[in-house]
């Protein structure tokens, strides 16, 4: 059974940093893709980053320049590096991973940027 864990979410003030991580387990095989993605009430869910095994990654254009996004392939491990956080970045951030089969998703981790 394929898990993904996420951290490294909190409560953080308007110009400051957090770096989520989240580690998937089990048996994944065959991975494409892994990235984040945020959901705020009343909002459809936003895609934020997306690391590819390519080697390419994709932002949104609200995080471009203030997010970075990388892998740990031998951990299966993907991290968020946010910086410059704004008060619209206060989401619920979901990570995933995409194979070609299958696409596996995170609980959520909290990230709210607060005065």
């Amino acid at each position: 059974q394929v898990q993904l864990v996420e951290s490294g979410g909190g409560l953080v003030q308007p110009g400051g940093s957090l770096k989520l991580s989240c580690a998937a387990s089990g048996s994944i095989f065959g991975i494409s893709s892994m990235g984040w993605y945020r959901k705020t009430p009343g909002k459809q869910r936003e895609l934020v980053a997306i690391a590819r095994t390519i080697g390419t990654t994709i932002y949104a254009d609200s995080v471009k320049g203030r997010f970075t996004i990388s892998r740990d392939n031998a951990k299966n491990t993907v991290y968020l590096q946010m910086n410059s956080l704004r008060f619209e970045d206060t989401a619920l951030y979901y990570c995933y991973v995409r194979t070609q089969s299958d696409t596996y998703w995170g609980q959520g981790t909290q990230v709210t940027v607060s005065s």
